[in-house]
């Protein structure tokens, strides 16, 4: 009896959904698979527009937007990972959106050149500041 044709190769296979939470570990978004379910508890992710639990299942082509810090990604899942692997390996797992990655890149420019924000009178005084109140006040 011949094995050859027993097997279904035809059949498309589908990667079985990941935990939300172990997605976003597994594609290095957090350095932990707790800082993920935290950030996930916490609101800062949403998947469809929506805010989910850690034990949401996501699947291969779903939305994701994760706020770290100041910056939002937006991605799209393009790949199913349960462990944590090379950076390489993680970058494939999702699609960030072009417009998420210039909005991205525009906010960190604003924050580079910001002015720094320093009120007069504040704080202590220069070494020039001191020598002009002693001249001031004939010292």
């Amino acid at each position: 009896m011949s094995r050859i044709g027993s097997r279904d190769d035809a059949a498309p296979t589908t990667p079985t959904p990941v935990r939300i939470d172990k997605w976003l570990w597994a594609a290095r978004f957090f350095k932990t698979r707790s800082q993920a379910a935290d950030a996930v508890a916490g609101g800062k992710v949403e998947v469809g527009g929506e805010r989910v639990k850690p034990a949401r299942m996501v699947r291969v082509g779903e939305e994701v937007r994760v706020r770290l810090g100041p910056y939002v990604h937006i991605v799209h899942v393009r790949a199913m990972g349960e462990k944590r692997g090379p950076a390489s390996v993680a970058a494939t797992l999702y699609e960030e959106t072009a417009d998420s990655r210039a909005a991205r890149e525009k906010h960190a420019w604003q924050l580079k050149h910001a002015a720094p924000v320093m009120d007069a009178g504040e704080g202590r005084p220069t070494k020039k500041d001191r020598r002009a109140l002693d001249k001031q006040r004939g010292r």
